[in-house]
């Protein structure tokens, strides 16, 4: 192995050489260059390879490629390249084939030597890295699809990159990825033929070989591709995504009404469908002649152009009464009523719309409940409480399990002042399994902290602390110490941390602010401090080392603290922590004893 390595070391000698002579490097770099690579080759020569140590052998020449190029900028040099980047780039490529023949599963790997080709390499040896790895990981359409775009945009070869999508699609016939894509680089390459015959014709010159049909120039290979794809991929979606890359080319108008005519013909059954051509409507443009000129007229052109939307949606559901269809009907509604305008006029039409897209949706039970939620939440910004409450209602009947349409009904009780919210909090929880009603004990608490006496809130607390556990509860104890703190101060917090503190499981937040709140107090008793300090650690010793940490700074800091019981406690913390919680404990043991 020694021979292998010193062989290689000498193969890195003219290199050196050359970067010593032209000034880039001086004779101690070369030295300490010459001694990482030793370090380097060594590691991925042994017998047991990890991928690590090629990792970071390729990223170290990476650096060194990269601080050669700012020198040769910084004093103008830039002869010699053959002898010196091309040299580290062979053995840079060299060290990839290896690692990716050793570890051929490891995508990232190949991706990486990928990314070191395409900015160091030529474009031939990049061409033949994606085709072993293609080779390998056939299996993956992306990879495919960036291969031939590669072809396409830096090698400019359309034919290439036709040839990689054939081949993608004999191992993916049913990927409506790759025929996209496909699409798109057909369209991609029908655009510049027109442009190359363009320049031709202006140049007025015979085009000889570069003379195409003229279907070709008019995207006829994109047709067949279309019309191959959509024998074998059903649905509309993936008609749609054909439609947003066709629209983007000018001369495929044909072809664009093709697949939208096709769009509207297989799939009526589909509120995709509908949902798009609504969409369109928004699109269509006007003649210059006919462009609004004033604010006002410009609002209204767009209330005219959303108000044919609206009327595409109305007859889809009427054709297609479902849920989904009336899903994308409402948020149409909603997206436009978010947008952003100055038109007091066009604000006030598509709040009027909205309100009606959903009490229509409402009346069919067509509503879904994040729908119900969305119209609660406009409702009570415009302080419609009483239709807000209808709403509510209506919705905590329809989904009783659903936590977030309870909530949105007491939200709205709780605005408008109901008298007997606590009565609705009940009944909330006589429907709702016991593990999710957390929220609602929070906001039942919170509630009652602003509007009724001290006692009915802590009875609040007390009932949640007995209805919630697991994991749950946690959360809730930490709220309940900080309001008995805010509410009765330092005896009221000691009292429910003593009835919480055999109730698990806690959080180590729990204890820290009790230790906080013994802190705060005038006459600050260690013995108290101790008592918290050695209940958190009881929960939290073999994994939390902060704790140990301040457990002995209190001890060294405190008035009435005993040093002495530093060492105990530094030895406990070794034998509870487990393996990083324990080395962090004695780096930061060692550093607070260095007077860090």
């Amino acid at each position: 192995m020694a021979e292998i390595i010193q062989e290689r070391i000498e193969d890195r000698i003219p290199e050196l050489e050359q970067l010593e002579r032209i000034g880039l490097f001086s004779h101690a770099e070369i030295k300490a260059i010459i001694k990482k690579a030793s370090d380097l080759e060594y590691k991925i020569q042994r017998r047991a390879l990890f991928k690590e140590d090629f990792i970071n052998y390729v990223q170290y020449e990476i650096n060194l490629l990269e601080l050669i190029q700012r020198r040769r900028r910084r004093i103008k040099y830039s002869f010699k390249r053959d002898e010196i980047e091309h040299s580290i780039v062979q053995r840079v490529q060299g060290v990839f084939r290896r690692a990716s023949a050793k570890w051929k599963d490891d995508v990232q790997l190949w991706l990486s030597y990928v990314v070191f080709c395409k900015k160091w390499a030529t474009k031939a040896q990049l061409s033949k890295v994606f085709s072993a790895m293609l080779a390998i990981h056939s299996n993956k359409p992306a990879l495919w699809i960036m291969a031939a775009k590669w072809e396409m945009e830096d090698r400019l070869s359309s034919e290439s990159a036709r040839q990689l999508f054939l081949r993608a699609l004999r191992f993916h016939p049913e990927c409506p990825k790759l025929y996209q894509e496909y699409f798109r680089m057909e369209l991609m390459h029908a655009e510049k033929l027109r442009k190359e015959k363009q320049e031709f014709e202006k140049a007025d010159m015979d085009m000889g070989d570069f003379d195409h049909p003229e279907e070709i120039l008019k995207g006829e290979l994109a047709r067949i591709i279309y019309k191959n794809s959509i024998s074998k991929i059903k649905g509309a979606e993936f008609h749609v995504s054909l439609l947003s890359v066709v629209q983007l080319f000018d001369f495929a108008k044909d072809l664009q009404k093709e697949i939208y005519d096709d769009l509207q013909a297989l799939h009526t059954d589909d509120p995709l469908t509908w949902d798009y051509v609504a969409r369109g409507e928004l699109e269509i443009e006007l003649q210059p002649e006919e462009q609004p000129s004033t604010k006002k007229a410009k609002a209204v052109e767009m209330c005219r152009r959303e108000e044919r939307s609206c009327a595409v949606y109305e007859e889809a559901v009427k054709t297609l009464p479902t849920e989904a269809m009336w899903k994308c009907y409402i948020n149409f509604c909603l997206e436009r009523f978010s947008k952003k305008t100055s038109s007091e006029f066009l604000r006030r039409k598509r709040l009027e719309r909205t309100m009606i897209t959903f009490r229509k949706a409402n009346e069919l039970k067509l509503l879904s409940e994040f729908h119900y939620k969305e119209w609660i939440e406009l409702l009570l910004q415009r302080d419609f409480f009483t239709e807000a409450l209808e709403v509510a209602e209506t919705g905590t009947e329809l989904f009783k399990d659903s936590v977030m349409m309870w909530q949105k009904k007491l939200q709205v009780l709780m605005k408008s002042k109901s008298p007997d919210i606590d009565r609705h909090f009940e009944e909330a929880f006589v429907h709702l399994k016991p593990q999710v009603c957390l929220p609602l004990w929070i906001s039942w608490a919170e509630w009652s902290e602003g509007t009724e006496s001290q006692e009915d809130t802590e009875a609040i607390f007390k009932k949640a602390i007995l209805a919630v556990t697991g994991a749950s509860s946690v959360t809730l104890k930490d709220k309940y110490l900080d309001w008995a703190y805010q509410s009765g101060g330092y005896k009221k917090a000691r009292a429910v941390f003593k009835s919480l503190q055999e109730i698990r499981p806690f959080s180590v937040e729990f204890f820290r602010k009790m230790i906080q709140f013994e802190k705060e107090q005038e006459s600050c008793k260690m013995a108290n401090l101790r008592e918290y300090y050695e209940r958190a650690l009881r929960e939290f010793g073999s994994v939390d080392s902060d704790l140990w940490m301040a457990y002995i700074k209190e001890e060294l800091n405190h008035p009435l603290g005993r040093p002495e019981n530093c060492g105990q406690i530094y030895w406990r913390a070794m034998k509870m922590l487990q393996g990083e919680s324990a080395e962090l404990f004695v780096a930061k043991h060692a550093m607070h004893q260095a007077g860090h």
